[in-house]
C-alpha cells in the first residue's frame, strides 16, 4: 500500500525530462477533426487550442495527427509531413502554448481502423468482417513505422510544439499490434506480448532519439481493449513494465476501441473514472508519471485521483469541450458543466454533437447549446464528406 500523496490538482508536475507543468490538469486527445481537409490546422482549429490554453489547463494533446497520410482516421485529421504547411503549424503551436500551456500532438496511424473513403486499411493481420477489411502489412512496412513517428515528432519539436503523445489505444495502429484480437501474426512482431509490444517499443525509442531532451514523449495506452480476445490488463501491465527506461515523459492509460460494435469508453453508463484502478497496479511496475484518462466530470473526482497517489495528472476531453475554462472554473470553486443528456443516441450521435461543438468553441460561438442531436450528426457527415474529396485531391497530387 502505497502513501497517499500530498499532491493536489493545482500543484506543478515535473516531468522526468525537467519540462514542468504548471498543474495536473490535461486536456486529453479527442478526434478534433478540425483540419482543412489537406492536414493543415484551420483557423478555428488554432482559435480552439488558444481558448483552453487561456482557460489555464497544464497540457493540450491534439488528436490526431498523422505523419503517413495513407492511414487517416479521419478526414480532418492534421498530416504533419513534407507536404504540410508549416506557418499554420507554427501558428498552432504559439497561440496553443499561450498561458505557460504545452502543446503536444498525437501521433498516430489508424491501420486497420484507417477511414475507408479515403484509405486502403492494412493493419498487423488480414481481417475479413461485413463491415470492416484489413489487408495485412508486410515487415518492411512495419519496419517503416518508427522511423515515420520519429520524423513527425522531429518536425514537432522544430515548428515549436512541446512534445508528442504517441497513440498505442482505441484500436489504432499500435494498440492493434497489442492486441490479439487484431494481432495473428506468427514472426517477430505477434504471439506472445513482449512480441506483439516489439513495434510499440521500438517507436518509443525512435521518437525518443529523434528529439531535444526537453521535448516531451508521452504514451496512450490502453488498459484493456474491454473486448473479449483483445487486450486484456494483465498484458497491458506488462507493457507498462516494458516502457520503463524508455524516456518515456508521462503514461496516459485509457481503454476501449473503435473496432466496429464495440462500445467506446466514451459511451459507458458507469460514474465515475475508468481506469484508476489500473494506474494503481500500474504504479507499482514503473516510475514514469502517470495520467488516466475517462469518466472524470467533477473536480472532486480529478482532485481524489491526485491526492490518492495513484495518478500525477488527469486527462478530460468533454468537460473542456462544455467549459473551456474548466481549469480556472474548478480553482474558483464554481461547480463543474453538465453533461447533456438525450432521450435517444444513435451510433456516433454523441461523438458528432461533441465535435461540433467543439468547432463552435473555435469560432468563439459557444452560446449555441442546444444543437439537436440529428442536426449534429447531419452537420458532422456532410463536413466529413466535403473533406474527403479534398484529401483526394491532395494525394493525388493534384
Amino acid at each position: 500500500m502505497h502513501a497517499v500523496s500530498t499532491q493536489t490538482l493545482f500543484t506543478p508536475l515535473t516531468l522526468p525530462n525537467g519540462c514542468v507543468l504548471k498543474n495536473r490538469i490535461i486536456k486529453s486527445a479527442m478526434s478534433d477533426s478540425l483540419g482543412d481537409g489537406q492536414g493543415n490546422p484551420t483557423a478555428i482549429q488554432i482559435r480552439l487550442y488558444e481558448r483552453w490554453a487561456e482557460g489555464g489547463l497544464a497540457a493540450s494533446i491534439i488528436g490526431e495527427v498523422q505523419g503517413d497520410p495513407r492511414y487517416p482516421e479521419k478526414p480532418g485529421n492534421l498530416i504533419l509531413d513534407d507536404k504540410a504547411n508549416t506557418g499554420a503549424f507554427r501558428e498552432l503551436a504559439r497561440r496553443g502554448s499561450a498561458n505557460r500551456a504545452h502543446l503536444w500532438l498525437q501521433l498516430g496511424h489508424a491501420g486497420a481502423l484507417a477511414h475507408l473513403p479515403i484509405s486502403k486499411p492494412r493493419g498487423p493481420s488480414q481481417m475479413d468482417f461485413p463491415d470492416f477489411r484489413s489487408e495485412a502489412m508486410s515487415r518492411a512496412e512495419i519496419e517503416t513505422v518508427p522511423e515515420c513517428f520519429a520524423k513527425t515528432a522531429r518536425h514537432a519539436a522544430e515548428l515549436g510544439f512541446g512534445g508528442v503523445q504517441i497513440h498505442a489505444a482505441h484500436g489504432f495502429l499500435l494498440s492493434q499490434f497489442l492486441s490479439p484480437l487484431f494481432n495473428h501474426r506468427t514472426d517477430a512482431y505477434g504471439g506472445s506480448i513482449s512480441a506483439r509490444m516489439r513495434l510499440l517499443i521500438e517507436t518509443v525509442e525512435a521518437v525518443r532519439a529523434a528529439v531535444p531532451s526537453d521535448f516531451v514523449v508521452s504514451v496512450k495506452l490502453n488498459a484493456t481493449d474491454q473486448l473479449v480476445g483483445g487486450l486484456t490488463e494483465e498484458a497491458a501491465l506488462k507493457v507498462v513494465a516494458a516502457l520503463e527506461g524508455k524516456g518515456v515523459d508521462l503514461l496516459d492509460i485509457s481503454g476501449g476501441t473503435y473496432f466496429p460494435g464495440a462500445p467506446s469508453s466514451s459511451e459507458r453508463n458507469t460514474k465515475g473514472p475508468y481506469f484508476v484502478e489500473f494506474a494503481r497496479a500500474a504504479r507499482q511496475l514503473t516510475s514514469i508519471p502517470l495520467m488516466a484518462t475517462g469518466g472524470f466530470k467533477r473536480h472532486e473526482e480529478a482532485e481524489a485521483a491526485v491526492r490518492s497517489g495513484d495518478v500525477d495528472a488527469v486527462g478530460l476531453a468533454r468537460g473542456f469541450v462544455l467549459d473551456p475554462c474548466l481549469p480556472a472554473t474548478w480553482k474558483a470553486g464554481k461547480s463543474s458543466p453538465a453533461f447533456p443528456r438525450f432521450d435517444t443516441l444513435s451510433p456516433g450521435g454523441m461523438i458528432a454533437w461533441f465535435t461540433m461543438r467543439i468547432t463552435d468553441l473555435g469560432a468563439d460561438r459557444e452560446g449555441i447549446v442546444d444543437r439537436d442531436l440529428d442536426e449534429a450528426v447531419a452537420e458532422y457527415e456532410k463536413r466529413d464528406e466535403q473533406r474527403v474529396a479534398i484529401w483526394k485531391k491532395r494525394s493525388s497530387g493534384h
